[in-house]
């Protein structure tokens, strides 16, 4: 049975910086596609980036390149999403999600193509 869980959101200032993590079991590390995506209230839920655990490629939402790197341990079978320069509109409850034996590409923002979703954290920024 596929899990996921998220952790590491929290309150911070305008400027500074997170480190969410996504704790996976119930499925091989190997092709999958893993992604985060956030929902701030009353919006829709939203792509913020992806990254393909059978290598290395990766791709962001254009309101977060440069500022949030996704990123994986194999060992751990894990994926964290690296947020600095973190600004107000980057506030609410960001999510893991996954699909299992499949590529990323065009996937980015796609809600419906991911099965497997955590429960979600919480970031909220303030200036």
């Amino acid at each position: 049975q596929v899990h996921l869980v998220d952790s590491g959101g929290d309150s911070v200032q305008v400027g500074g910086s997170l480190r969410l993590s996504c704790r996976t079991s119930g499925f091989a590390w190997g092709l999958n596609c893993m992604a985060w995506f956030r929902q701030a209230p009353g919006n829709r839920r939203e792509g913020v980036a992806t990254i393909f655990t059978g290598g290395s490629g990766t791709e962001y939402a254009d309101s977060v390149k440069g500022r949030f790197t996704i990123s994986q341990d194999v060992a751990k079978k894990m994926v964290f999403l690296q947020m600095d320069d973190l600004r107000p509109e980057d506030s609410g409850m960001y999510f893991c999600a996954a699909v299992t034996g499949g590529y990323c590409h065009g996937k980015l923002g796609v809600v419906s193509d991911f099965p497997y979703w955590g429960q979600g954290t919480q970031v909220t920024v303030s200036s």
